[in-house]
């Protein structure tokens, strides 16, 4: 058994997979696109800064 589509909880089908239809592929993009999705990466840290090239 296959995990439903992330977008609207409907079977997903194998032609548009981890998605029901390429409209939820396509809705899933978007919200990429338009930062709604966000991965989160490491905080500044004041005390330590990344290093830089510039920094010599």
């Amino acid at each position: 058994m296959s995990s439903p589509c992330p977008i609207c909880r409907k079977p997903a089908t194998p032609e548009a997979r981890p998605f029901c239809s390429k409209r939820c592929a396509d809705v899933d993009l978007q919200r990429w696109l338009s930062d709604r999705y966000v991965v989160p990466g490491a905080q500044d840290d004041e005390e330590n800064p990344l290093s830089t090239d510039f920094d010599n």
